[in-house]
This record gives structure tokens, C-alpha cells and sequence, in this order.
């Protein structure tokens, strides 16, 4: 069971913020993103055209010169809450008393790769690993390179008679809110080919993850929520 996390995206908008804007400048989110992925620059970090899949001879070789992601809104909500353990009943017809059982139970929060499909490319996350730093500055947030993490626990628990008892997990989800800034520099031109203006580009993001909690003594963390029993009837 997966409690669903992804990247969502605003409408189809990119604008070319230049006077000498036109229709044939003007760029869909996938092919903004396209351009950020093959970005010389991301987040700060500079690329080589191995990382995306590039070669300096079959191509695809750089499509920008710099792509930043700008946050602009952070908050925390409860995500779906889901079944997390297996039935234990107490239905036998001479039951006398409550039945007491060891219950285990295990939810997975996952994290979505997103709208846009140049955001699942590499081994290391793609656009995801970029978006690690300003995903973690956001305290007990999953890794954006991680696909998914575990909360789960074993509990001691009685069930009344002619009741059926299971666990239910409501996992602490994050969304990280912004957009990816894409520069094209100014050429000058030569020769050979004419100067072009300085190009930009906007394509909305939102992110959405689970809250994870540290875990005791260097352990791994885990995903941060609320348990609880649930009885029905037999």
C-alpha cells in the first residue's frame, strides 16, 4: 500500500520575458523543463553533458545556460489514511473475554516522479536530486532521491468479543511550492550567426513528500503520521 506523493503542475504557461517576444519563442513546461534538465547550471550546481545523457559529438548537448528552482510556499497536511495491518477477530461463538493479539503493522509513503517526464531520468534522481537541497532545509524531509520510505511498528492490543480489529496509518505529508527559472544568455553573434537577446523561461512546480522523522542512533528515519486501532463488528 502506497500513500501517492507526486509533482503536479500548473497550466501550460512559459513566458519569454523580452520585449521582443513572439509566438515561435514561446515554450511549453515539458520543453522549459527539457531545457533545464540540459541546463550548463542547476541549482547552483554545474553539469557535465554525461549527466543528462548528452555527448559532445551525437548530442544532446546543453539547451540552457542556468535553471533555478524558487520556492514560494512550504506547508504540511495529513495524507490519505490507509489500512496498514491484516484483520484480527475475535468472532469465535464461545469467546468469553478479549482476545489479546500482537499486531504488525507497515505503511509506505511514496514519492512521485512527476508531471514531467525529463524529471525521471539518471540513477541519481534527475531534476529530483537537484530539488535535494532545498527539499531537505525543510526539517525531517524524505530525500527527493529516495522513491520511498516506511513507517511500521508491533503492538500489543486486546479485541473485544464479537469485534474485528485492524491498524490504520495517516502519514504527515509536506508540498513544497514554486518554479523553475530557466536562462538562455545574450549571443553576440559572428560571423556566422546573428546575436540573439537574453531568453527566459517560468515553469510551475509542486512538490509533495512525506514528513520523516530522525531515527534513534543513526538508524534510518521513518515516515511520521498517526496510528490507530479500528474495531468493527464480527
Amino acid at each position: 500500500m502506497a500513500v501517492g506523493s507526486a509533482v503536479v503542475t500548473g497550466g501550460a504557461l512559459a513566458a519569454v520575458l523580452l520585449p521582443s517576444a513572439n509566438a515561435a519563442e514561446e515554450k511549453t513546461p515539458d520543453q522549459i523543463m527539457d531545457l533545464c534538465k540540459r541546463a550548463k547550471v542547476v541549482n547552483g550546481k554545474e553539469q557535465d553533458l554525461f549527466d543528462f545523457g548528452g555527448h559532445p559529438i551525437a548530442g544532446p548537448s546543453f539547451g540552457s545556460d542556468n535553471c533555478d528552482f524558487v520556492e514560494t510556499e512550504f506547508e504540511t497536511f495529513n495524507g490519505p489514511t490507509e489500512k496498514s495491518s491484516i484483520d484480527f477477530p475475535n468472532c469465535e461463538p464461545n469467546a468469553t473475554g478479549p482476545a489479546k493479539v500482537s499486531i504488525t503493522w507497515s505503511a509506505t509513503a511514496a514519492q512521485g516522479q512527476g508531471k514531467y517526464t525529463v524529471t525521471q531520468q539518471g540513477g541519481g534522481g534527475g531534476l529530483f536530486g537537484f530539488l535535494s537541497g532545498s527539499w531537505l532545509k525543510h526539517k525531517g524531509t524524505l530525500d527527493m532521491t529516495l522513491k520511498s520510505e516506511t513507517a511500521g511498528d508491533t503492538e500489543q492490543r486486546d479485541v473485544p468479543v464479537g469485534k474485528v480489529l485492524h491498524m490504520e496509518f495517516t502519514p504527515k505529508m509536506q508540498r513544497m511550492t514554486g518554479e523553475w527559472r530557466v536562462r538562455i544568455d545574450a549571443d553576440p553573434g559572428d560571423f556566422a550567426t546573428n546575436p540573439s537577446p537574453e531568453q527566459n523561461f517560468v515553469a510551475p512546480d509542486v512538490v509533495e513528500g512525506p514528513v520523516i522523522l530522525p531515527g534513534a542512533a543513526g538508524a534510518p528515519g521513518v515516515v511520521d503520521g498517526t496510528s490507530k486501532a479500528v474495531l468493527t463488528d464480527c
